[in-house]
């Protein structure tokens, strides 16, 4: 609690960056919102990535992004095909293997021919259908918490879990940001389940925070804060450890289409961690937190007591 100041204050400064790379470079968004076309080539020999960039713009596919994964071999391009073009109803696209039999054809060279792994199409509509299913996901979850926590604690407790966990989100979303790796409804996912690894965590340190309020009345609140994390410190080190290696594995061979889940819920286990054990309790302290908190019935029953006597 001695630090409090320092990691409520380093706390707030990533926060405010976040805030900022949002608000300037925003998210990479995916095919899964924007619509368009994938697709995966596999080449016999290393592939040269501008040389496919500028096949592609002079067969007349418009801003082509082409990007190694795995080995030098493997080519990712996704782009905006002439048959989508502005006019183009979505009955004019070609079907997902079509379309990558036609990218394929110009991205390839006749000393280095490839095969295509993975061709999808998502139509600019349905694009907008999952970018909005997925707002409404996060509204819902983020709500469904709210709920929650309102019921399980009381006001001060919950208006510290609730800043923490909010602010572990928006560090996750800035961190997309930042290094603009694609954002896709699998990150999406990610973020989500990173929301309810960090309520988790924080309910189990606020438990403990309220038992010690209870049994230790003597002692100051930073007091009985620091023993709480203290208490709950290798519990919540070890979940979340474990937790991280799981991700680890799925990060490192889960292939490309997990990989921006668990690289949000490995920046969200981090991040939720630190700010259960540095962030959740110094918010609490700072809201002034007391014993009576707890116990308003008690208080009350004090209050009238008093008032009745001469």
């Amino acid at each position: 609690m001695n630090a409090r100041h320092a990691t409520v204050g380093v706390f707030i400064a990533l926060m405010l960056a976040s805030v900022f790379f949002l608000a300037t470079k925003g998210f990479n968004y995916a095919l899964d919102f924007t619509g368009g076309t994938v697709v995966e080539i596999e080449f016999e020999k290393p592939a040269d990535v501008e040389g496919i960039r500028t096949r592609l713009e002079a067969a007349g596919y418009s801003s082509p992004i082409v990007q190694t994964f795995g080995s030098g071999n493997d080519i990712v391009i996704r782009l905006q095909p002439p048959e989508m073009k502005e006019g183009a109803g979505p009955e004019a696209a070609p079907p997902a293997e079509q379309a990558g039999t036609s990218i394929l054809l110009v991205a390839q060279s006749p000393d280095n021919p490839g095969t295509v792994i993975r061709s999808d199409f998502v139509g600019p509509q349905i694009g907008n259908e999952l970018a909005l299913n997925g707002m409404y996901a996060a509204i819902f979850v983020a709500l469904g918490f709210l709920a929650y926590i309102a019921v399980r604690f009381e006001f001060k407790f919950a208006v510290a879990s609730v800043v923490a966990t909010l602010g572990d989100i928006l560090l996750v979303c800035g961190w997309f940001a930042l290094n603009q790796h694609e954002f896709d409804l699998t990150v999406l996912a990610g973020i989500l389940s990173v929301m309810g690894f960090s309520i988790n965590d924080k309910i189990v340190v606020f438990d403990r925070v309220r038992e010690n309020f209870r049994l230790l009345s003597k002692v100051e609140p930073s007091e009985v804060l620091n023993r709480s994390i203290n208490q709950t410190l290798s519990r919540t080190i070890i979940t979340s450890f474990v937790a991280f290696l799981t991700v680890l594995a799925l990060y490192l061979y889960g292939g490309n289409s997990l990989k921006g889940m668990a690289e949000s819920q490995m920046i969200g286990i981090v991040i939720g961690t630190l700010s259960s054990i540095l962030v959740a309790c110094p918010i609490l302290l700072l809201l002034g937190v007391t014993k009576q908190d707890l116990m308003p019935k008690a208080r009350e029953d004090v209050e009238a007591e008093l008032a009745r006597r001469p």
